[in-house]
C-alpha cells in the first residue's frame, strides 16, 4: 500500500480579479503552511516525494511547510476560474457571486456548463483538465514511498471525482467544502486509489486558530 496525501495551497490574495492578482500566499496562507508543516513534524514528517504545481501559491506552500520540492509539475496547477467566470457570464448570463451563498449556487452552474462544452475562449476544456489531473494521480500513486501533492482547491475536487465516481453537482458540492490548507489522504491498495481523509484541518483545530479556517 502506498499513501498519497493532498493539501490544497494556504489561502491567497482572495481580492484579486485575475489569475496573476490572485497567485500569491497571504500572510494568513504563510502562517497556515507554516502551522501544517508543524504539525507533520509533530507525526509523521517524511516524504519520499513532495510534487506541486508550478503556481507560487502551491510552491509556497511547501516551502513555508518545510519542505523542499522534488518535483514542479504544471498538471497540478489550478482550473482557470477567472476565464471559466467570464466566459459564463457573457454566453450564459451568470454574473460572478459577491457573497458565499451565491457561489453555493453559481459554482454548480458554472461547472455544469463547463463540464457540458457550453464555454468558449477558456484555457482548457473540462475533458483536459480531467485527464492532466487523473493522469498525474494515475502516476504518482505508482511511485514508491509517500507522496505529499500541493495543489489546488479545483484540483482536489477532481481527484475526488475520479476516486468516488462523483456526478458534476457533488463534485462541485466537494469542492465548495475544501479549505485552505487542507489534507486529503488518498490510499492505494490492491490497484485501487481509496479515500481515507478528506479536508481535515488538525493544524488550525486549537480554538485560537478558528479565525485560519478559511475557504478564500
Amino acid at each position: 500500500m502506498s499513501e498519497l496525501i493532498l493539501v490544497r495551497h494556504g489561502q491567497a490574495n482572495r481580492h484579486a480579479t485575475d489569475e496573476a492578482g490572485y497567485d500569491r500566499l497571504s500572510r494568513l496562507g504563510a502562517q497556515q503552511a507554516e502551522w501544517l508543516g508543524a504539525h507533520f513534524a509533530q507525526t509523521n514528517p517524511h516524504f519520499d516525494h513532495v510534487i506541486t504545481g508550478t503556481l507560487h501559491r502551491q510552491t509556497g506552500t511547501a516551502t513555508n511547510m518545510g519542505y523542499t520540492i522534488t518535483e514542479r509539475d504544471d498538471r497540478l496547477n489550478e482550473l482557470s476560474y477567472f476565464a471559466i467566470a467570464k466566459s459564463a457570464e457573457t454566453l450564459h448570463g451568470i454574473p460572478a457571486p459577491v457573497d458565499a451563498n451565491e457561489y453555493a449556487r453559481y459554482l454548480p452552474q458554472v461547472m455544469g456548463h463547463w463540464a457540458r462544452g457550453e464555454l468558449a475562449d477558456v484555457p482548457e476544456t473540462f475533458e483536459q483538465f480531467t485527464t492532466r489531473i487523473t493522469g498525474l494521480v494515475d502516476e504518482a500513486r505508482h511511485l514508491p514511498g509517500r507522496k505529499l501533492i500541493v495543489t489546488s482547491g479545483g484540483v482536489i475536487g477532481l481527484v475526488m471525482r475520479h476516486t468516488l465516481g462523483l456526478d458534476i453537482p457533488s463534485m462541485s458540492k466537494v469542492m465548495l467544502q475544501v479549505m485552505n490548507s487542507s489534507l486529503h489522504r488518498m490510499d492505494h491498495a490492491h490497484d485501487t486509489l481509496m479515500l481515507g481523509t478528506f479536508n481535515a484541518t488538525p493544524h488550525l483545530d486549537l480554538p485560537d486558530r478558528a479565525h485560519a479556517r478559511t475557504f478564500i
